[in-house]
């Protein structure tokens, strides 16, 4: 049977069922008490006790905590159920190798193929974050600056690289988060990030791609000590 126009453009008008708002605001907020540590790692996540606080029931509770063992931060363990995952040194250190090859290439990529309207977009993100760091707000900073450097993969016009440059990101995002809370380590990695946006602005693969390099080896050595 054939559609009408008129009920193609009321599907097309229609507006998300509220569920999936509610799934995303969980993750979201699980996902900031992993981050914070107020769920510390190895921790199990009490489901009936999670679920009371935020104000939800266990379906919905269940389905972002699968959600997010699907990007790592938690593992769902057989008689304990969901605990917080904690990384190794070694696990670390191999996901930041594989970040740093991923991102050096996007951003020889990014300085070929962004059109100037997208670089103008990081660089907003990128005074956003300046922003958040002049009131050392540090997990709204961090947030766009996990942002920033998605959007930089994005950029590469490589949809591969980019999905499993963020598959590899949420992985390290406690452990990039804690690594940056000594004001020199926060400072160092702001400094890191002007060169990087001037860079790309310049269209200069090459330092960009050094100060990312130099970028990711800098947060081994921010991150080592609180692993």
């Amino acid at each position: 049977m054939d559609v009408s126009n008129e009920g193609l453009s009321a599907l097309d008008q229609m507006v998300p069922v509220s569920r999936r708002t509610l799934h995303d605001e969980l993750v979201g907020r699980i996902r900031d008490l992993i981050i914070e540590g107020h769920l510390a790692p190895e921790s199990r996540i009490h489901e009936g006790q999670l679920g009371q606080a935020l104000g939800v029931s266990r379906t919905p509770l269940r389905e972002a905590l699968k959600f997010l063992a699907s990007e790592g931060l938690i593992e769902l363990v057989p008689g304990r159920g969901a605990v917080v995952r904690r990384l190794t040194p070694r696990d670390v250190r191999d996901m930041l190798d594989v970040l740093a090859a991923l991102e050096t290439t996007a951003a020889r990529l990014a300085c070929q193929r962004a059109s100037d309207a997208e670089i103008a977009s990081l660089r907003r993100l990128h005074d956003d974050m300046m922003g958040y760091y002049a009131t050392r707000t540090r997990l709204e900073y961090f947030k766009r600056n996990q942002a920033f450097h998605a959007g930089l993969a994005t950029l590469s016009g490589n949809a591969f690289l980019a999905a499993t440059h963020e598959g590899i990101q949420s992985r390290l995002r406690r452990i990039r988060f804690v690594g940056s809370d000594a004001p020199e380590k926060w400072a160092g990695a702001v400094a890191e990030h002007e060169e990087m946006v001037s860079a790309l602005e310049a269209r200069d693969a090459e330092r960009l791609a050094a100060v990312i390099a130099r970028h990711l080896e800098a947060t081994w050595v921010r991150v080592q000590d609180v692993i």
